[in-house]
C-alpha cells in the first residue's frame, strides 16, 4: 500500500455526468480513507485552483466525467499549478475525447473501428448538409449508430433501424455536442477492457436485458448483466486485450483506460471508443475488471495514487 498521502479526489463539476462523477467520488473518497490516505472530497467549481493550491495536497484523484474533466481541460491546470494527478495527462485526454479524431489514430495504428460519418452543425446550418443526409444510410448500411462526437455515458446515442428516424437522431445528438458522429452498426458481444498501467484487466461482457448499453442500462443497478471474464474464446479474449492497449498506446495514454469494444459473430473485435477516466461506481466496469484480477476496489484505487507519485517524481 502507498504511504498514507494527502489526496484531493476530484468529481462533480458541471457537465451534465455530474450525478454519476460525484457517486464515482464518493466511492472512491471512502476507499482511500479506508486504507489511511488523508483524503479530501472536493466539487469541482470555479474556487478549484485556489483550494488546491491552499490545500498542500500531494496528489490529485481525478474522478470527473464528462467535459473539462476528461477533455484535458482540469489536467492543464493541474500541470500548471504542479500537482500530480491520476489518470493520462492533457494530450492523450483531449485525443480520446474527441471520437473522430481518436478513431483516426485507431484505424492508422491498425484497429479495426467501424466506418463512418461526421458532421457538425455549421455544416448543417452554413453548408447545407441537410440535403445528404439521406446519403448516409447507404454509405454506412443499416442499422447505424448516432452519437455526439464528443461525451460520455452514452448520453445522446441511438441507433437507428428506419432511414427515416435519422434527422432526428442527428438533432438529438447535436443537443449534447456541436459535432454528430455517425457509424455503421457492428452486431456482436459488447466488452469492455480496461488497461491499467499498461496491462489489460480481463475484459468484462456487457449484456443489457433491455435495448441498448445507453445512460439508463449502464447506472440503473439491475438493468444489465456483466460477465468478468467474458463468456468468449481465449483467443478472442486476448484479441480484445491487445486492442485495448494498443489504443491506450495510440493516444499516448498513462495510469488506466477503458476501451469499449464490439466482438462481432466471427470474433473479431472493433474498437468503439476509449475512456480516460472511466466510472468507478458500483455499477461501473473498471472496478469490475480490477475485481476478476483479484484486485479491490480500495487496493485500484490506491494504485492509481501511487502511479500518479511515481510519475510526478519521474
Amino acid at each position: 500500500m502507498t504511504e498514507p498521502t494527502a489526496v484531493a479526489v476530484l468529481s462533480g463539476g458541471t457537465s451534465l455526468e455530474r450525478d454519476v462523477s460525484l457517486r464515482s467520488g464518493g466511492r472512491v473518497a471512502d476507499a482511500l480513507a479506508d486504507l489511511g490516505h488523508h483524503v479530501t472530497h472536493l466539487d469541482v467549481g470555479a474556487d478549484l485552483v485556489r483550494t488546491l493550491e491552499d490545500g498542500g495536497f500531494d496528489t490529485a484523484f481525478l474522478a470527473l466525467h464528462g467535459s473539462a474533466g476528461e477533455d484535458g481541460t482540469v489536467q492543464s491546470l493541474l500541470e500548471l499549478i504542479g500537482l500530480a494527478y491520476t489518470g493520462p495527462d492533457v494530450l492523450a485526454s483531449s485525443l480520446a475525447w474527441n471520437k473522430p479524431i481518436a478513431q483516426g489514430l485507431f484505424g492508422r495504428a491498425g484497429i479495426d473501428v467501424p466506418a463512418r460519418v461526421t458532421l457538425s452543425q455549421q455544416a448543417f446550418r452554413e453548408l447545407g448538409a441537410a440535403a445528404a443526409v439521406d446519403r448516409i444510410a447507404s454509405v454506412l448500411g443499416r442499422p447505424l449508430v448516432v452519437k455526439p462526437a464528443r461525451g460520455g455515458s452514452s448520453l445522446g446515442l441511438s441507433i437507428v433501424e428506419d432511414p427515416a428516424g435519422l434527422p432526428q437522431a442527428i438533432v438529438g445528438a447535436l443537443s449534447y455536442a456541436d459535432v454528430v458522429l455517425m457509424e455503421e452498426f457492428i452486431d456482436g458481444t459488447e466488452v469492455a477492457v480496461t488497461v491499467l498501467d499498461g496491462e489489460a484487466l480481463p475484459p468484462v461482457e456487457i449484456q443489457p436485458k433491455e435495448g441498448a448499453y445507453d445512460f439508463r442500462a449502464r447506472y440503473t443497478a439491475g438493468a444489465t448483466e456483466f460477465h468478468a471474464p467474458a463468456r468468449l474464446d481465449p483467443d478472442v479474449l486476448a484479441a480484445c486485450r491487445g486492442v485495448a492497449v494498443d489504443a491506450y498506446t495510440s493516444v499516448g495514454a498513462r495510469h488506466i483506460s477503458r476501451a469499449d469494444l464490439i466482438v462481432d459473430t466471427d470474433g473479431r473485435p472493433w474498437l468503439l471508443e476509449l475512456d480516460t477516466c472511466p466510472g468507478l461506481t458500483t455499477t461501473s466496469l473498471a472496478p469490475m475488471a480490477a475485481a476478476a484480477a483479484d484486485l479491490s476496489f480500495a487496493s485500484l484505487c490506491d494504485r492509481l495514487v501511487s502511479l500518479a507519485l511515481r510519475d510526478a517524481t519521474a
